[in-house]
């Protein structure tokens, strides 16, 4: 299988594994698809990291495979391409990206879809698309606006240029660097604490967050207010509260 799925203690990694360069082919991109919307709806996983392996995250697109397809295959299977990334930022639950080496093109574009980017010392980021006359289309043109601001985002979509760790970390396109080395650890750590934590509620505040970027802020305060009065529905807000009440802050347990 060219990407899995495995989970242990409340954290499912997705593992791309398609030697040499994790190039995301046809049926990569459907197999990522089917394991994002797996994750999403199980139970025992409570979040979730994306790992390519020691060496790399992504190279990017297989380009032998596109340079094959002309106008009217690429509309048919453009918006399958875009669904299987959209799949990985939906999921409602918190997700890492653990990225090592090589995050270029459509495996820069899949670590975007992640909530959190820890990156090894040794990664390269960027967006060449436009070396290939092409442009980004699995939503870098979106998403990497959104995170890093407009002009950030012509810079590396206009020139097709690597970032290397420390670079992508100024211009906030990761969130943290590590030694490469322990690029899987600490992302598993850092979803297996958010693991522990109360799931309506770390669902509700990747739900508010995101679709509030989406619209005006009047909108986005109707969805947090929306989600925040729900939330004293459940088990959850119970068992916090009390425990605070009871124990004092920070010592709840979730289930």
């Amino acid at each position: 299988m060219t990407v899995t799925l495995e989970a242990s203690g409340g954290v499912g990694t997705i593992r791309l594994d398609r030697p040499p360069m994790n190039a995301l082919d046809v049926a990569t991109q459907d197999r990522l698809r089917e394991l994002a919307e797996e994750a999403s709806r199980r139970d025992d996983i409570r979040a979730v990291v994306l790992y390519g392996g020691e060496k790399v995250f992504a190279a990017g697109a297989d380009i032998k495979e596109m340079q094959a397809m002309d106008h009217a295959a690429m509309v048919l299977r453009s918006k399958a391409l875009q669904d299987s990334f959209t799949a990985v930022a939906r999921i409602p639950k918190p997700v890492v990206a653990a990225v090592t080496g090589y995050a270029l093109g459509g495996g820069c574009e899949l670590a975007l879809c992640a909530d959190f980017r820890i990156a090894g010392d040794n990664a390269k980021l960027g967006q060449p698309e436009i070396l290939l006359g092409l442009i980004p289309g699995a939503g870098g043109t979106q998403r990497l606006a959104r995170l890093v601001g407009p002009a950030k985002a012509k810079d590396l979509i206009f020139t097709g240029r690597h970032v290397k760790a420390d670079e992508a970390l100024t211009m906030g396109l990761v969130d943290r660097v590590v030694p490469a080395a322990e690029v899987y650890e600490q992302a598993h750590a850092w979803a297996a604490r958010l693991a522990k934590g109360p799931a309506l509620a770390l669902r509700a505040a990747k739900e508010a967050v995101d679709a509030g970027l989406e619209t005006d802020i009047d909108t986005g305060l109707t969805i947090e207010r929306t989600w925040f009065a729900g939330l004293f529905a459940t088990e959850d807000r119970e068992r916090g509260m009390r425990s605070f009440v009871e124990e004092g802050p920070g010592k709840a347990k979730f289930l």
